[in-house]
């Protein structure tokens, strides 16, 4: 008898024809003619899987840039994308990965002063040119040169070309998907523009000037520059629901032009019948107010499961809904499949997708847990198993 490696408790499908039809529509109506488009695959590509949309982009997509957030992340992508491939970290470096940073050609954010001090060290007992993409600060607070600071950024970097090549000048917009957000995100494209002008008239030359995320260009299209930085709208997902109505709109849509990418998928455990006034799960928070069929799914919130979707969530199984009944456990939840024929253990469980006509939503989470896509996405353990399907 052959032994089988054991299999995790669920796994997540990822369509490459859905994924190829969002970046399809985005280079058609969203990206400009001549401008370089970087797909922002951090936090796992969004829970999606890094390795498998890298993999599926660079296949069928041709895409030839990504942003990151971390050397660690930036060094998954590395394994994966071929020798042509840039890769660009927006987020954090910190000094000990700078050595391995530089010497892999890895762009990279550039955000204060201490921080260019080390990495002209590095680069120059490397003998190597870092790559660094200059964050400038106007009005997120996060990170980024201040006004004040850049002057000083712009004589050491003049002062030390030979161990630096500035592949780009960012910012990033601080909401720039909802309408209550603009007058703050009008005032940071104003502020851009000056740290722009300052560097161009001291006559630093700049690869790529970038500012433009997703919620951005829908809604700013002035600030899609050089490099366009595309992450949720390539899942599938829109920015929020105001983003997807304003462009429903504007462009005379009947549906929505994008296709989610993920599904999510289980099987039943264990089937059990629960009499009446009986509680289900830990607690008192469900009782059954009739005879029950209860089917228990090996997921809960270690993998991904969130607890505020204890009582109120909904699942898939035999083509029809069945509710998430009592508290979400560890590593568990119970489903009322009374109404359902024929519910057998090692049925499919449909967790977010298709089975038969219906559809589990990731906004359907958001909205019981009041929590954003990213949010939901973001929060699916790494070590569950990625399926690529057509």
């Amino acid at each position: 008898m052959q032994v089988k490696t054991p299999q995790y408790s669920s796994y997540i499908e990822i369509s490459k024809s859905a994924l190829k039809s969002n970046i399809n529509y985005i280079k058609q109506n969203l990206l400009p003619a001549g401008k370089v488009l970087s797909c922002v695959v951090k936090g796992n590509a969004y829970g999606h899987g890094a390795k498998e949309i890298v993999k599926i982009h660079q296949e069928y997509n041709k895409i030839k840039h990504f942003s990151v957030y971390s050397a660690y992340e930036a060094s998954i992508i590395k394994k994966v994308a071929d020798h042509k491939t840039t890769i660009m970290i927006i987020g954090h470096t910190s000094d000990r990965d700078l050595p391995w940073v530089i010497k892999n050609k890895i762009d990279f954010y550039l955000y204060d002063t201490t921080h260019l001090y080390r990495v002209i060290e590095v680069a120059k007992k490397l003998s190597m040119k870092a790559r660094i993409h200059i964050e400038v600060e106007t009005g997120m607070n996060r990170t980024g040169f201040l006004m004040k600071n850049f002057k000083n950024c712009i004589d050491e970097i003049k002062a030390n070309l030979k161990h630096i090549e500035v592949r780009g000048l960012a910012t990033h917009f601080a909401g720039a998907e909802s309408i209550v957000n603009h007058p703050r995100v009008r005032e940071q494209i104003k502020k851009y523009q000056k740290f722009k002008q300052l560097i161009d008239a001291a006559g630093v030359s700049v690869k790529h000037y970038h500012t433009a995320c997703s919620a951005a260009s829908l809604r700013f299209p002035k600030t899609k520059m050089d490099l366009i930085r595309i992450g949720i709208l390539q899942y599938g997902f829109w920015p929020n629901q105001e983003t997807y109505i304003v462009h429903r709109q504007k462009n005379k849509l009947n549906e929505n032009p994008l296709k989610r990418v993920i599904s999510w998928k289980s099987e039943v455990m264990t089937v059990k019948r629960v009499r009446q006034g009986e509680y289900i799960g830990y607690g008192t928070a469900y009782i059954a107010n009739e005879n029950k069929l209860i089917a228990v799914v090996p997921v809960g919130y270690s993998n991904g499961y969130s607890r505020g979707l204890s009582n109120q969530a909904r699942v898939l199984v035999g083509g029809e809904y069945a509710q998430v009944t009592g508290i979400v456990n560890m590593n568990a939840i119970s489903i009322d499949v009374t109404h359902i024929p024929n519910v057998e253990i090692g049925d499919e469980v449909v967790l977010i997708g298709k089975q038969n006509e219906k559809e589990i939503s990731v906004s359907s989470f958001s909205e019981f847990t009041d929590q954003l896509n990213y949010e939901v996405l973001t929060r699916l353990p790494i070590d569950i198993p990625r399926k690529i399907v057509d």
